[in-house]
């Protein structure tokens, strides 16, 4: 009979004597690749053949970078194309080009110096570098890659020259960690110390002397790290104070069993720094006393002290809430659960005197406080509803409320299984002070349930409460395209745009443009820039009907593929300029012409041809200074804009008026003359 035994187990788990590495099975993975599937290559017959392919493709990099000179996207791609070819001078050619063009483009420096190191010519590359660090020295991706390469090469010294320039320039504090490092992976520890006392000079953040410290601690001697510190808290002085140098100093002190030294430290620090610079410092000393100290004397030292300053000042204004809050955050942190209690009821009897909202702010959060604290501590359920209840009703909500009061009760009561409960509290709220933001919590609270139909529920009564707040409009709109729901989306802006009085018109009119160019419904987005230039003539309106145009593709084009613009988008966003250049002539708005006029501009000079840039020139206004009369009989200076245009314009006027003056004249004189011949 056959034993029903599990699978044989391995007896021997030493390495097998052929190692198979990652490279052998790519390489064996590229060879037995099936060679239908490979990708198409393009073969020449000869040498001839090859040159036609290569004067084509040379023909069309230089086209566009001829049309667009400015992007270096299409230098990049010629030059790569060459090297692909070995053609490694005429590469050499196209990023020098490139550079003439801009020669601040990082990319393309960074595209030649690679180049360059790939093909192995280190002094090119080594050239290129110094080059581009001499005309962009704040660019420290360039010095990067510059001690990169000298480190690479074991050219240290090359290396330490190249950070010596760079820290001429007091570059931020990542290059001088790097050449510190550098410095540390040599074993040059005196360099390096040498190099930390220039960068504390240059950045003398109290982090950076905790660096300089933790070095020392790893590579010198105890006294060395006492003398950073030292010589820290001398330079920094009692304003630069920090209290994680102080943390730092005692925590090496401590680690060295040097307690008395690490606690004189603790003390000499909490001495000088005032509170609310020494909070984690007071928080430490205590942790380092409970550690190596008797804890209950401490810690009770401690409290009382903080006891007693919060007792004054709460005996000089009992309505100092902000202390009533401190007084209890400290209680919570002894963990004495009836003195906590006390504190926050002997709080809530601090009733504000008066019922403006700017007295009860304070006020408010000792309740929201009390009710966090009793639920997540001490999680005495009953005890946190009514502090919520009573918050409530001691809120004045004719004269106004505290949204954050119900959305946290809410919320609470969400936690707790009761959303029905939650619910009717938001509701009440809603009914007795609506507010925008109880109506945004609540919205927000049904959306995380899914609750749509309810949601909808709400911002319709929130619009019936407040139909003037765009964002509300535009919020509901958002959810029904969220759903999917355009046609409900699209009437919901349709009744939002015909509102009489809305805070933030242009927002909403955005929002639907945005919607529809977005769903692609191109003629929609254009007849809803004709209904809003009919309410208003602004010219960021004209301009960006234009650049929509720009955007608009062919009705035979993808519009996710990576398309020029075509002539027909160039055609409509000129007629769209022409017009609002018309538009806003007759009603001689000169300051809206020189915007339009400058994003016209702009546009002819992307995708505009010579004469279009001509044609655009030849419109631009003058600045002149002209003075005007005021109503106190004085005279001001104000720049006027001349516009070409009006010139011309002006100068046939004056021609025309001559010629007709001239023409009443000799009628006058001809009449006279008649005259005197009959008598």
């Amino acid at each position: 009979m056959e034993s029903s035994r599990g699978p044989p187990r391995v007896k021997n788990k030493a390495a097998a004597p052929i190692q198979i590495s990652a490279e052998q099975l790519l390489r064996e993975a590229v060879d037995r690749q099936d060679e239908k599937l490979k990708a198409p290559t393009q073969r020449f017959a000869d040498q001839e053949e090859l040159r036609e392919f290569q004067g084509r493709k040379r023909k069309e990099f230089e086209d566009y970078v001829r049309r667009n000179r400015i992007n270096m996207n299409n230098w990049t791609r010629y030059a790569a194309w060459e090297l692909e070819q070995k053609e490694y001078r005429r590469a050499r050619s196209v990023f020098e080009r490139a550079l003439d063009v801009d020669s601040t483009s990082v990319t393309l420096w960074l595209r030649y110096i690679e180049a360059e190191m790939k093909t192995r010519n280190i002094n090119h590359a080594r050239n290129l570098l110094d080059r581009a660090v001499t005309i962009l020295p704040r660019v420290d991706k360039l010095w990067y890659k510059y001690v990169y390469m000298e480190e690479t090469l074991g050219n240290i010294d090359g290396a330490r020259s190249v950070f010596e320039r760079w820290m001429q320039w007091e570059p931020e504090e990542a290059a001088w960690s790097s050449y510190i490092k550098l410095e540390k992976r040599h074993g040059e520890f005196e360099r390096a110390r040498a190099i930390f006392e220039r960068f504390t000079v240059v950045h003398p953040e109290p982090k950076n002397w905790i660096k300089w410290a933790k070095f020392e601690e790893e590579n010198g001697t105890s006294d060395l790290v006492r003398d950073v510190y030292g010589t820290a808290v001398e330079t920094l002085g009692d304003e630069f104070m920090d209290e994680k140098l102080f943390m730092s100093y005692a925590k090496f002190e401590a680690r060295l069993k040097e307690l008395e030294r690490a606690r004189a430290i603790y003390k000499f620090a909490l001495d000088r720094m005032p509170r609310s610079k020494s909070v984690h410092l007071h928080r430490a000393f205590t942790t380092f006393e409970k550690q190596y100290g008797d804890r209950d004397g401490i810690e009770d030292v401690i409290l009382s002290k903080r006891r007693v300053h919060y007792e004054e000042q709460i005996k000089e204004n009992p309505k100092n809430y902000d202390a009533w809050i401190d007084f209890a955050r400290l209680e919570e942190t002894s963990g004495n659960t009836d003195r906590v209690r006390d504190v926050y009821e002997r709080a809530i009897a601090q009733i504000p005197p008066t019922q403006e909202k700017r007295h009860w702010r304070r006020y408010i959060y000792i309740f929201l406080n009390y009710a966090a604290w009793e639920e997540i501590v001490t999680r005495d359920i009953e005890r946190t509803r009514q502090i919520y209840q009573e918050c409530i009703r001691l809120l004045p909500h004719k004269r106004f409320t505290f949204a954050k009061v119900w959305l946290m009760f809410a919320h609470f009561e969400v936690r707790q299984g009761q959303l029905t409960t939650a619910r009717k509290l938001l509701g009440q709220a809603i009914g007795m002070c609506p507010k925008d933001k109880l109506f945004k919590g609540y919205i927000e609270l049904e959306m995380k349930l899914f609750e749509f139909g309810r949601c909808r529920q709400l911002y319709t009564k929130w619009i019936e409460w407040s139909g003037t707040n765009s964002q509300t409009w535009i919020k509901f709109a958002e959810l029904e395209r969220g759903l999917d729901d355009l046609e409900r989306a699209r009437a919901i802006f349709e009744l939002a745009v015909d509102e009489s009085q809305l805070d933030m018109p242009e927002l909403l009119w955005k929002a639907y443009i945005d919607f529809e160019e977005g769903e692609g419904e191109y003629e929609r987005t254009r007849a809803l820039y004709e209904r809003l230039l009919q309410k208003t003539d602004h010219v960021k309106v004209w301009i960006s009907w234009a650049q929509f145009e720009i955007g608009v593709p062919d009705s035979d084009a993808d519009e996710d593929e990576d398309r020029p613009i075509s002539d027909d988008a160039k055609a409509r966003a000129r007629a769209i300029f022409d017009r609002a250049h018309q538009r806003l002539k007759d009603k001689d708005l000169k300051e809206d012409r020189v915007a339009l006029l400058n994003a016209w501009r702009s546009f002819e000079a992307i995708h505009g041809s010579k004469e279009d840039q001509e044609k655009i020139e030849k419109q631009m206004p003058r600045k002149v200074k002209k003075r005007r009369k005021l109503d106190d009989d004085s005279f001001e200076e104000y720049v006027d804009y001349v516009f070409p245009a009006d010139d011309e314009s002006a100068a046939k006027l004056a021609k025309l008026m001559a010629n007709a003056q001239r023409w009443k004249m000799a009628q006058a004189q001809a009449q006279a003359g008649e005259g005197q011949n009959g008598a």
